[in-house]
């Protein structure tokens, strides 16, 4: 099966380690994916406002070029994913999105919605399944205690992401379990971090990470996993500086015996 695979922004500058170890991860499990040629930025942040157009049309671009290519759209960062997906869905279920967004693409055949949008994680979930991955560990992750962190991007709005239970989601804790390692469980796993508020506001954002980042720690976790560029400065800037935080693809590279 073949994954067009679409980084962001993020993943280039400030968080390559999660583009890294996930490409070098994708290699080993046997994955065939193949960069976007060409691609824009996401768009970053989905817009609010119903007719919005104009912020959604590079997603589109993203999006039409992998039914091109034939192949599912592969994204790894939690924003990228919120916001491809969203779109994505506004150009199956919205007319009159669909009509001006193509319209003024002007693309040789419209784009209706067609691509499927797949996150990293469901990928190992769905496509390799979690029992190859714990196969294709070398270097099982025995002992550690991990909390996993999803924030609110890859679990809100439900109904239109459909990555896990928004109020009790359990795929990265499987994913902790199939590397070897033991997840922690803890009530703020799903809270927001304070987001893109810390810009702006730093006192409730070192308050929001730091409400997460205690709470793991408090439930015996000694490392924090994450999807999330933002998050990942957040809960490393703004929270519980006792304990460190990963992208879980460099975690996934070390049980792989491929993180340099």
């Amino acid at each position: 099966m073949k994954f067009s695979y679409y980084p962001g922004c993020t993943l280039k500058t400030k968080a390559k380690e999660l583009d890294l170890y996930g490409r070098k991860s994708l290699e080993k499990l046997g994955v065939d994916f193949e960069e976007v040629k060409e691609w824009q930025c996401c768009g970053a942040v989905y817009p609010v406002s119903r007719d919005e157009v104009a912020t959604k049309l590079s997603a589109v671009r993203t999006l039409a070029s992998a039914k091109q290519e034939n192949a599912k759209l592969l994204t790894l960062c939690s924003a990228c994913h919120h916001v491809l997906k969203r779109v994505n869905d506004d150009m199956k279920n919205d007319d009159n999105i669909r009509l001006k967004a193509n319209n003024y693409l002007g693309l040789d055949e419209p784009y209706q919605g067609e691509t499927e949008v797949v996150h990293y994680l469901e990928l190992l979930r769905d496509y390799v399944g979690f029992d190859k991955i714990k196969e294709a560990v070398v270097n099982p992750l025995k002992g550690q205690k991990i909390a996993a962190y999803y924030g609110c991007l890859l679990l809100r709005p439900s109904e239109t992401l459909k990555f896990d239970n928004p109020e009790n989601p359990s795929i990265i804790e499987e994913f902790i379990k199939a590397i070897g390692a033991t997840p922690v469980k803890y009530p703020f796993s799903n809270e927001c971090c304070g987001a893109y508020v810390s810009a702006t506001n730093k006192e409730i954002a070192v308050k929001k990470s730091t409400k997460v980042t205690d709470s793991a720690v408090a439930n015996g976790a000694e490392k924090i996993v994450t999807a999330c560029p933002l998050c990942m400065y957040n809960l490393t800037e703004n929270g519980n500086k006792k304990v460190p935080v990963y992208y879980f693809t460099e975690l996934l590279a070390e049980a792989l015996g491929v993180k340099e």
